[in-house]
């Protein structure tokens, strides 16, 4: 494809997404996928060579886009090539495909306390402290022997030098040895990401996303308490969640802020707890909504485009989560929640995006597809403000009805 080819294609991807997110309607209803492992096996390569293999990955994604022809991309590098990252660390918050389950099977997350209920006072007065002496050692069994370092804090001037000496044992060196190897593995990643990045712009492809983060108490629950502690912290210690909650905002933002900085004007936030079958009404409006609205608001106000991916049910929430969002500046994506009753809630306030169920582009058949993206299409593309998408990732979904949700979109969902 030449230069002006390609250069076309991304004005027309480009302009077709941003008019569908400020609720215009665009030529036709975009179409976006989170393919996950779907190229790998539409390749006939296994999940675990998506993790491991250089060219495998870079061929086997760029072959789906070229086949599928949605209107962006998802980075395959950032996003699934780091098994070696994780094997270097010996990280165990993950198993992934071909370490601790099988080579076809994707990750499955090992969700534990892995900060303890004792311990919030430690995160709130040293955040990094904790994660380097505490956290750390116990994600990543490479780096065990950081929790015998001494505070950080405490090692300035020449009153800390004989700190230092903790840096000396031989188990210290092997854990930043482990640290830095593991870190050339990342830019090796980083590399291909580039690489690939290239590649999607000369097919005339934009990126879906230029970085991502979570919601405050995602990252709590999520990666430090574990639901069990999460949930009972939030009735046993409710003051101390929130401090956490707020301590943990800014990491937050500064994290999809990255998105700035690459020019990518979108960030991805995937959520999980706030959802109904997890927390209640009140706990929601409590300790859930309030920063993770702060996020989304400072996300606009930076010129940015949040893609608040609601994971689960969370019908009961539309009429709270529009609630002084500015009108045609984000987007909502939702996995199972009536997004049809979205559409009438929210249809003013964000675009949304979603939602052909997995059990039909798994399980279905190509004329199923199409019968259900015509509802979407008719009722919920209706005016504009529509993005198709699957559910959930693809890892499982069936070469030809991921192919009908595309084309048929692209086919049916003309506006003009």
């Amino acid at each position: 494809m030449d230069e002006g080819s390609s250069d076309r294609l991304l004005q027309e991807r480009e302009g077709r997404i941003n008019d569908a997110v400020a609720l215009r309607e665009p030529d036709r209803v975009p179409v976006l996928c989170i393919l996950g492992f779907f190229p790998a096996r539409f390749a006939g390569i296994t999940f675990k060579d998506a993790m491991y293999d250089y060219e495998k990955t870079m061929r086997a994604w760029i072959n789906a886009m070229a086949e599928l022809q949605p209107d962006a991309y998802e980075d395959p590098f950032t996003g699934r090539f780091f098994g070696r990252v994780l094997e270097k660390l010996d990280y165990r918050q993950f198993r992934w495909p071909g370490h601790g389950v099988g080579a076809d099977t994707s990750f499955q997350y090992v969700e534990k306390e892995y900060m303890k209920s004792e311990e919030y006072d430690d995160l709130l007065s040293d955040y990094s402290d904790f994660m380097l002496r505490k956290y750390w050692p116990r994600i990543f069994g490479a780096l065990h022997p950081l929790m015998d370092l001494p505070p950080v804090a405490s090692i300035y001037s020449y009153a800390g030098f004989g700190r230092l000496a903790a840096l000396a044992a031989p188990e210290i060196t092997s854990a930043f040895e482990a640290l830095m190897s593991a870190a050339g593995e990342a830019k090796r990643m980083l590399t291909g990401s580039a690489d690939f990045a290239e590649k999607m712009r000369q097919m005339g492809f934009p990126p879906q996303f230029g970085s991502m983060t979570h919601a405050p108490f995602d990252l709590l629950s999520d990666f430090l308490r574990g639901t069990k502690g999460s949930m009972l912290d939030m009735l046993r210690k409710p003051d101390k969640v929130l401090e956490a909650v707020e301590r943990i905002y800014p990491i937050t933002l500064r994290n999809a802020l990255a998105a700035k900085q690459r020019g990518i004007p979108r960030v991805f936030i995937p959520l999980h707890k706030g959802i109904d079958s997890f927390m209640s009404p009140d706990h929601f409006k409590t300790f859930y909504w309030p920063t993770l609205k702060r996020l989304i608001l400072a996300l606009i106000q930076e010129g940015l485009t949040p893609f608040a991916f609601w994971e689960g049910n969370c019908t009961s929430r539309l009429e709270l989560i529009g609630e002084d969002i500015p009108r045609g500046k984000a987007v909502y994506m939702f996995e199972s929640s009536d997004i049809f009753k979205a559409k009438e809630v929210l249809g003013n306030v964000v675009c949304i995006r979603g939602n052909v169920p997995l059990s039909i582009l798994h399980g279905g058949t190509p004329d199923d597809v199409r019968a259900f993206c015509k509802r979407l299409i008719d009722r919920v593309g209706k005016g504009g403000g529509f993005i198709m998408d699957a559910a959930a990732n693809l890892d499982d979904a069936k070469p030809e009805n991921l192919k009908a949700m595309i084309e048929f979109t692209k086919a049916y969902g003309v506006y003009k």
